[in-house]
């Protein structure tokens, strides 16, 4: 199982009916087949000084699910939804029960794909004025 982790929060010009249009476009991504369990609100127990506000956690059984995930059309449609409300994302750590010592590297593999395979995605992500790995 791995456990994927991002910690977010909105820009300041992102009103409160957008906020709530961008949690319930990360509940859908949240609910494609791939991912076993979810949680997508509030950033509990953080540094307020941190400044993130929001989290979505969700575990995905296997790299082949994490594969299906990240080309799933319900996650590449919400992501243009999503990204421009970001005013700083951090995305992991992840955790997972997998002892391959090689799990990190794949999966950075996997985001190395989709990020050749969908330029405008790329693209998107650059947006993000504040982006963290890890």
């Amino acid at each position: 199982m791995i456990i994927h982790t991002l910690r977010f929060a909105f820009r300041p010009e992102t009103s409160e009916a957008d906020k709530e249009r961008v949690l319930a476009a990360i509940r859908r991504t949240a609910s494609v087949e791939s991912v076993s369990f979810s949680a997508v609100g509030q950033a509990v127990l953080n540094d307020p000084d941190d400044g993130y506000t929001h989290a979505y956690y969700f575990g995905i059984e296997d790299l082949a699910a994490l594969e299906r995930y990240m080309h799933d059309p319900v996650h590449l449609a919400g992501d243009p939804e999503i990204i421009p409300h970001f005013a700083k994302l951090h995305i992991g750590p992840d955790v997972s029960d997998d002892p391959d010592p090689e799990l990190s590297a794949k999966i950075a593999a996997i985001n190395d794909r989709k990020l050749a395979m969908y330029p405008e995605w790329k693209e998107l992500m650059a947006t993000i004025p504040e982006l963290r790995f890890g």
